[in-house]
This record gives C-alpha cells, sequence and structure tokens, in this order.
C-alpha cells in the first residue's frame, strides 16, 4: 500500500481540510526540490503557480508534466516520486477523492430495478408467433 504524502513528506504536502467525501492538500515544493515515494487516491488537481514536474514511478519510469497556474488536471489513483524542476517554487491544491462508504449498521444501497419494458400488439405477435396477450 503506498504511503501517504502527509505522513512521509510533511515538509512537502499539509492537509488543508478533510472530511468523508474528500481531502485537500495543499502541495509546496521549492525550487529544484524532490518527494519521496508516496501515493494519492484519484485526485483533482489545481495548479497555483507554473509548474515542470517530473513523475518517478515504481519500477522505474517516470513522465515529465508541464502545468500553467490556473490550470485543472484529473490524475488516476497513482504511486509516485515527485520532483521540481524549475529553478521556481511550484504550488498545488489537491483535492484527493474519497470512495463512498456505508454508515456503519446501515444497508447498502439497492441497484434499482430495470424498468418493464412493454411491447405493442404488433410486436408481440412477431415473437415466435404467439398471439398477443389482450390487456384486461
Amino acid at each position: 500500500m503506498p504511503q501517504d504524502p502527509v505522513k512521509v513528506d510533511s515538509g512537502h504536502y499539509a492537509v488543508e481540510i478533510e472530511n468523508d467525501k474528500v481531502r485537500v492538500l495543499r502541495i509546496r515544493y521549492g525550487p529544484r526540490e524532490k518527494s519521496v515515494m508516496h501515493g494519492h487516491p484519484a485526485l483533482v488537481g489545481v495548479m497555483l503557480t507554473d509548474g515542470h514536474i517530473r513523475f518517478a514511478y515504481p519500477g522505474g519510469k517516470s513522465e515529465e508534466i508541464t502545468a500553467k497556474a490556473g490550470q485543472v488536471l484529473h490524475f488516476p489513483a497513482v504511486e509516485h516520486l515527485p520532483e521540481n524542476l524549475s529553478a521556481e517554487p511550484f504550488e498545488a491544491v489537491a483535492v484527493e477523492l474519497k470512495a463512498p462508504r456505508s454508515a456503519p449498521g446501515k444497508a447498502k444501497p439497492r441497484v434499482r430495478p430495470k424498468a418493464k419494458t412493454r411491447r405493442s400488439a404488433a410486436q408481440a405477435k412477431s415473437t415466435k408467433g404467439k398471439p398477443a396477450k389482450k390487456k384486461r
């Protein structure tokens, strides 16, 4: 299981708010600063500054992201090691999305049954040669 960035890298990650639906993180990197390997659930990132970031992934792959201040990006759940490649500070807000949970002692929501479809008399007659039933 990936490590929590707030626990393993509190110098770059701080919780702004948290509830049962989201956890909002403030992310701040100085010029050329690097984090440690950690993970996030699916999230929406709001870039507060321009950024040029490298994400290194387990297994050795990496990618570079260039973002503009004000840009909003969606990221799937990920484990990565970020690095600010810029000579400028980088700041963003990450809204981590939490999976919905059932409250203790309450039943899980039921799946709504499919609506019944009505066939016309012509459709019913054409099905296997059986006559349509008359409605009363």
